[in-house]
């Protein structure tokens, strides 16, 4: 059976926003819906409460499952026909998501939540799921526009998986794509000059080659995707958010060099999760989609 999209599910608006957008995803890849709650028991009860730790699983399971049957629902109203799996899962989110990622063609994740997934993207939990899932996890704060697929590109090869990812949703989706290359941080070599006289054209035409190049064997193997190159000398986020306005989706590596060096950690990384105008889609160099 085809790898799932998974996506965590906690009784919130973002979640069910979530939902429909990889309830689209999933019948432009063809491949089945897997929604997933995860809750941890408290570990001293309930205040002022006298039941047993079977009524309080009992309470959290049940729950937990009206969530998964609203979000189901909400699921095959966005998508008539949708294969729709459902589970609850006793673990942190973190760790239950990361889990699930191994078989998962992509985790899919609302911008805020409450119940299990409270403060997922806040913090280590965020990190910890796009630092450690086996395939890309995508953060859909609001529906996605009419726009292109824009991709973040830093010149090293571990952004690749990136780019193929892009390449690919653009062409499921009959899209345009923009490949964003922002230079502003990366370490100006000595040939160029010393810091006080960059000869800065110069760095450009290398930064343009370099797009180029991490492009030229991508665009041979979807020829039906039209690319816009962006080369600027602006900061990675501030670029990233000018391109993705009205963006259908927005892609970046979870870690690289140059400007896109360290995307996913600290105010780069919450920059874009909290502000990204579009769905974000994180994608790690390990291996490839399912």
């Amino acid at each position: 059976m085809s790898a799932p999209i998974v996506v965590g599910v906690d009784g919130s608006a973002s979640a069910v926003t979530a939902v429909a957008w990889a309830a689209g995803e999933a019948a432009r890849l063809r491949v089945p819906l897997r929604l997933v709650h995860a809750y941890r028991l408290p570990a001293q009860g309930y205040p002022e409460l006298v039941v047993s730790g079977a009524e309080v699983r009992q309470a959290f399971e049940q729950q937990g499952w009206q969530w998964l049957e609203e979000a189901a629902e909400a699921a095959r109203a966005a998508v008539p026909g949708v294969e729709v799996g459902t589970a609850v899962v006793v673990d942190r989110p973190a760790a239950a998501l990361v889990a699930e990622s191994r078989r998962a063609r992509m985790v899919v994740l609302g911008s805020q939540g409450l119940g299990g997934f409270s403060g997922l993207l806040v913090g280590s939990v965020a990190v910890a799921v796009c630092a450690h899932g086996g395939c890309p996890v995508v953060v859909v704060r609001r529906p996605a526009a009419d726009g292109p697929v824009v991709v973040g590109v830093d010149g090293s090869p571990v952004s690749e998986q990136a780019v193929a990812f892009a390449f690919e949703e653009a062409s499921l989706r009959d899209a345009p794509l923009t490949a964003v290359l922002a230079w502003t941080d990366f370490p100006v070599d000595s040939a160029y000059g010393s810091r006080f006289t960059v000869d800065w054209s110069r760095v450009e035409d290398e930064q343009r080659r370099v797009l180029a190049e991490r492009l030229a064997g991508w665009q041979e193997k979807y020829p039906d995707v039209r690319v816009d190159r962006v080369v600027v000398r602006d900061r990675p986020v501030r670029a990233l958010l000018a391109a993705a306005d009205g963006a259908r989706l927005l892609v970046v590596g979870s870690h690289g060099h140059g400007g896109f060096g360290g995307v996913l950690l600290g105010s780069t990384s919450q920059a874009l999760v909290y502000h990204a105008p579009c769905p974000l889609a994180v994608v790690r160099p390990r291996r490839g989609r399912p």
